[in-house]
């Protein structure tokens, strides 16, 4: 194998490695984003997980996190909850900190 077979077979490992740890970061944001909108609409326990799990597979189905939002905002208006955009990109920016942490720490 040449240096340059190497080179490339370390950076296909690392970007394959960067997407596991981006996704598990997704995952894990969208999850604790669940738990605060579960917590606004008056849902706790184990209903509050299986809330937030159901972000999480929601979170499937396209890059970034517009379909939560969209399944979030629904779920609020159906409950009469009133949030704003604005707060509600505020609590996903802290999930991602917090997701980031976590997977950086584990």
């Amino acid at each position: 194998m040449t240096t340059f077979d190497d080179r490339e077979q370390a950076f296909e490992k690392k970007f394959a490695h960067q997407e596991k740890l981006d996704f598990a970061v997704e995952a894990k944001a969208s999850k604790i984003f669940g738990l605060w909108a579960a917590e606004k609409l008056g849902i706790s326990g184990t209903d509050a997980d299986t809330y937030a799990k159901s972000l999480v597979a929601a979170n499937l189905e396209e890059p970034g996190f517009e379909d939560i939002f969209r399944k979030v905002r629904k779920d609020f208006a159906e409950k009469g909850v009133e949030v704003s955009d604005h707060l509600m990109n505020v609590e996903m920016d802290k999930a991602v900190q917090e997701a980031r942490t976590l997977v950086q720490n584990s």
